[in-house]
């Protein structure tokens, strides 16, 4: 009975040494991505006690989910239409809630990953021109573009071409004239490619705050061809199950974040240069 005291003592102290439970949080590789995945960070480590493990950066779309679904991260930001089409291999839809409900029920059929409720924006696909050529030639739409007599040198990202929501639907659509094979590269190259000359338009994406600074202009998408992209996270039901309280710190973000929020966010961070983690602070500082 002597001893219990001790014990109890080093029960605690145990304890107290033991590690905190961690989240892991990634986004796939381009700007808003990171940003997003930033934000997701700080606020989980802001409303639970627990360590978040950043993999930031991780990869294009297929490898963050098989990160997801194989339990190496336990979040990340996607988009709707990816989705349906890039990860689910389903038919386009249009209406953006029969998509999103579509992606929600066979997330958690297939992968046991519950897909939340949206951020509160939408990041199509965006063709974008550079404003001064798109005055000169007096183009505003897609349509416009396609009667161009003179072909497109198109960029594109690298998963642009073989998305069935891609290039393929672009061109079922409106049928532009291109001048060869698309050019793929990097999506943090597009836009200064169309700024330089490189390429004549690039696939881009709405929210994408390099544009405007940029000197460049979205083309309207008249036929509405663009697959509805709402960003939502994609949490593993294990981890929702495992944090208590984290299901109530992601629904506190969810329609939170609109597309001028998103569009300043980006070209703070591309055009500004200012760090990902102060441009997530000062976001969150205001909700």
């Amino acid at each position: 009975m002597g001893r219990t005291p001790f014990v109890a003592l080093l029960t605690l102290a145990l304890a107290g040494c033991a590690p905190r439970a961690t989240i892991v949080v990634a986004s796939k590789n381009f700007t808003e991505q990171v940003v997003l995945g930033e934000i997701l960070a700080q606020h989980i480590e802001r409303h639970l006690n627990v360590e978040v493990d950043r993999k930031l950066n991780l990869g294009g779309t297929l490898l963050a989910h098989q990160a997801l679904i194989s339990g190496q991260i336990d979040l990340y930001p996607e988009y709707s239409g990816t989705a349906l089409t890039a990860i689910l291999k389903m038919d386009p839809m249009d209406d953006p809630d029969a998509v999103e409900e579509a992606v929600r029920r066979e997330y958690r059929a297939r992968w046991d990953v519950e897909w939340r409720p949206g951020l509160g924006f939408n990041n199509a696909f965006a063709m974008v021109v550079r404003c001064e050529q798109a005055r000169r030639e007096n183009l505003r739409t897609l349509s416009d573009a396609a009667r161009r007599p003179v072909p497109w040198r198109l960029g594109v990202g690298y998963e642009f071409v073989q998305r069935p929501d891609g290039l393929a639907r672009l061109q079922a659509a409106y049928g532009l004239p291109l001048d060869g094979r698309p050019v793929d590269m990097d999506l943090g190259l597009l836009y200064r490619a169309v700024q330089q000359g490189q390429v004549d338009m690039a696939a881009g994406n709405a929210t994408d705050g390099v544009i405007e600074a940029l000197g460049l202009c979205v083309l309207d998408d008249d036929r509405r061809h663009f697959l509805p992209y709402r960003a939502a996270v994609a949490v593993r039901a294990e981890a929702l199950s495992t944090h208590e309280g984290l299901r109530t710190a992601l629904a506190a973000l969810e329609g939170r974040i609109g597309e001028d929020a998103m569009r300043r966010m980006n070209a703070a961070v591309d055009g500004g240069k200012r760090p990902v983690a102060e441009v997530a602070r000062e976001f969150l500082a205001t909700l």
